[in-house]
């Protein structure tokens, strides 16, 4: 498994605005081994993702460039629409500044990567070719060539704008003052400033803040920025309810579990910015590529200016200095270097509209790759929201066995413990169990009242050598079975629910020929159950997790490529073992949510099936770029060095093919699932 650490340095289309999350120094959106370096943080580096302020329009930002344009606009309708031909001297004045106006930042730019030795690149590329056309007397021309290619830029920059959108959206649900309630009157303060335990109110329209319990009796909220979902979400008292909701009808007060720091929504917002740096296998390529390919076609088209001179009888350096010059503009890899991390980037921002959470546009390349799908089954599958169905004492009273059960189970975060003691609910009272003692994968050990207390499930009897009727072994509920001094008392049996669009999504996997696999520590007759009734294929149960582990091992020794989707702390290992790692956030532990690779924040299982198809949508666009662009190039190169395209014919192809890859991108961000 990868670290989900390794490409943290790997700084490619890093958010500018979620910067604002850990309060670092923005960064420049490409890095300086993506192959399209725009700079290495200094503040004079060329960057895609310049920001915009509102009272600032983006074309004004342009001013330059536009007036570049329409200088060359004027020029060419006086030459070839009037047939009026400027002296050479102040055609080439006009031109040249035209020409600066806007090329200033691309020569800058040049002149500050050369200066640091690094020769070999767009910019470069282009100040030679453009130059290169001044010198021969193509003035037209030259300045022709930076005015697309800087309009090329420009509408880069427009395209990252409009991929960041549905990315940056989870900033602006994270409000900035939140009324909190000290001694006995409302305050209105920074959320930062919250203490955990405090009470905050929420009016209608308001968003959440900080993750809490909710005190209120009920309420209504819109969760569609963290899970994708719009329809609204009723929560009642002493429910979970979670920074980035939106409040919808009454007034609700909300007891603060987390700090702000803390809240899931933070995590998510850090999880995202993380995402956006590390780069897919295909990015890693196109950059190794680049390094390589730019000083190719740099000595490619010295060569085409040069070798003729030897094997050409009628030699003129003028005009193969312009064959090469048309080689170097159309060999510029912009195309390639933009609109590929674009892509990824389009696919993790389609992920995060729907509720799900990539943390690289690498994990959309694993997804591609999957064929087996391994699962968890509580939380998972069910809901993991488990509730009493039977109390069965022997030799002890109900309520008795109730209240020693719940006792112990207070010490456990198991959703099945979890319900007993919500079951016991007062009839616990101030009864406490010491010497408690987790055996993992079996049950609760401890004392309560200097009796010896077991609670777990058959497995912590058999541990125990305690003796129990054989009938608990055909039970298809889950069953929690209590020991008192090493004597059986009885059991209580617990009933999860299946998710609604968990067959749904088993069916669709289906369709794409994805085999499942359900592994669990509950007892094997209820994993069958669950199994049959919404059509997985092979299912464990009576797994410890390291037994997971094992099963996990035995299907990629096969040679099949796992992810693993899980909800709790003991499916950390597992997720971590698998190709892509797959975490319920909603319900999830946050060791599981931070050991996996892609969280799907609304806990439905039918997102794992929307997981694979975004990361093949999104492999498939990138793939229809990159041919796109070599075949174009390839052709017009050929052009350009047998003499057959000209400069204006290279310009347009290049900008072109540079605008069809980042439309068909950023198509990636309106595809419905």
């Amino acid at each position: 498994m990868k670290n989900n650490n390794d490409q943290k340095n790997d700084k490619g289309f890093k958010l500018v605005e979620l910067t604002k999350v850990s309060d670092k120094k923005p960064e420049h959106i490409h890095s300086k081994d993506d192959g399209h370096e725009h700079g290495d943080n200094d503040h004079d580096d060329h960057d895609h993702g310049s920001e915009v302020t509102p009272d600032k329009p983006q074309w004004l930002e342009h001013w330059n460039l536009l007036a570049g344009l329409f200088i060359l606009v004027i020029l060419l309708v006086m030459e070839y629409g009037f047939k009026i031909t400027l002296p050479q001297t102040i055609a080439f004045i006009i031109n040249s500044t035209a020409y600066l106006l806007a090329g200033w930042s691309v020569l800058g730019m040049a002149f500050r990567k050369a200066r640091r030795g690094d020769i070999f690149n767009e910019f470069v590329l282009m100040s030679v070719a453009t130059v290169g056309a001044f010198a021969i007397g193509e003035y037209e021309e030259g300045v022709a060539v930076m005015v697309f290619y800087t309009i090329g830029e420009w509408f880069q920059d427009a395209a990252v704008r409009r991929a960041k959108a549905s990315i940056k959206a989870l900033l602006d649900i994270r409000p900035d003052e939140v009324t909190v309630l000290r001694s006995g009157s409302t305050q209105v303060i920074n959320p930062k400033e919250v203490e955990l335990g405090e009470t905050i109110q929420i009016k209608p329209g308001e968003k959440v803040a900080l993750d809490g319990e909710l005190i209120s009796e009920k309420a209504s909220f819109n969760t569609a920025a963290l899970t994708g979902e719009s329809r609204p979400d009723t929560k009642y008292k002493g429910e979970q309810v979670l920074a980035g909701m939106i409040n919808l009808n009454t007034v609700s007060d909300v007891k603060v579990a987390a700090l702000f720091k803390d809240s899931k929504l933070s995590k998510i917002l850090e999880m995202v910015q993380d995402a956006t740096a590390r780069k897919s296998q295909t990015q890693l390529f196109i950059s190794r590529f680049a390094k390589v390919y730019t000083p190719i076609v740099f000595f490619l088209a010295l060569a085409v200016i040069v070798v003729p001179y030897f094997f050409v009888d009628d030699y003129v350096f003028r005009e193969w200095l312009y064959r090469g010059l048309v080689f170097l503009v159309i060999s510029c890899p912009c195309a390639l270097v933009v609109s590929i991390p674009l892509g990824y980037f389009g696919g993790i921002g389609l992920a995060s509209k729907n509720g799900i959470l990539f943390k690289g546009g690498n994990f959309l390349d694993v997804m591609t790759k999957v064929n087996t799908i391994v699962m968890d089954k509580t939380g998972t599958l069910t809901k993991g929201v488990f509730k009493v169905q039977q109390v069965k004492p022997n030799g002890i009273d109900e309520k008795e066995l109730v209240r020693l059960t719940a006792a112990l189970e207070k010490n456990s975060t198991h959703p099945v413990g979890n319900a007993v003691v919500a079951y016991a609910g007062d009839a616990v009272g101030n009864t406490t169990a010491t010497n408690v003692e987790e055996v993992a994968g079996h049950g609760l050990k401890g004392t309560i009242d200097g009796k010896e207390i077991l609670a777990g499930n058959l497995k912590l009897m058999k541990k125990y050598n305690i003796s129990y009727p054989d009938e608990l072994e055909n039970l298809v509920d889950t069953v929690v079975v209590t020991a008192l001094n090493n004597k059986y008392a009885g059991y209580i049996t617990i009933a999860d629910e299946i998710k609604e669009d968990a067959a749904t999504a088993i069916k669709e996997m289906h369709e794409l020929n994805i085999k499942t696999v359900m592994l669990s520590g509950d007892k094997q007759a209820v994993v069958n159950h669950v199994a049959k009734k919404i059509g997985i294929d092979e299912a464990y149960g009576d797994l410890l997790p390291e037994n997971k582990v094992e099963k996990v091992q035995k299907i990629k020794s096969e040679g099949k490529h796992i992810a693993f989707v899980g909800d709790g702390v003991n499916d950390a290992p597992v997720v971590a073992l698998a190709d892509a790692g797959i975490a319920m956030g909603g319900l999830g532990s946050d060791a599981t949510i931070e050991t996996a690779d892609v969280v799907i924040q609304n806990d439905q299982p039918t997102k794992i099936v929307s997981a694979i198809k975004i990361g093949k949508i999104t492999r498939s666009i990138v793939w229809q770029n990159i041919i796109m662009a070599m075949v174009v190039k390839a052709i017009v190169l050929v052009l350009g060095a047998g003499g057959v395209a000209n400069l204006w014919e290279a310009v347009i192809a290049d900008v072109g093919v540079a605008l069809l890859a980042i439309l068909n991108a950023v198509r990636i961000q309106k595809i419905k699932l």
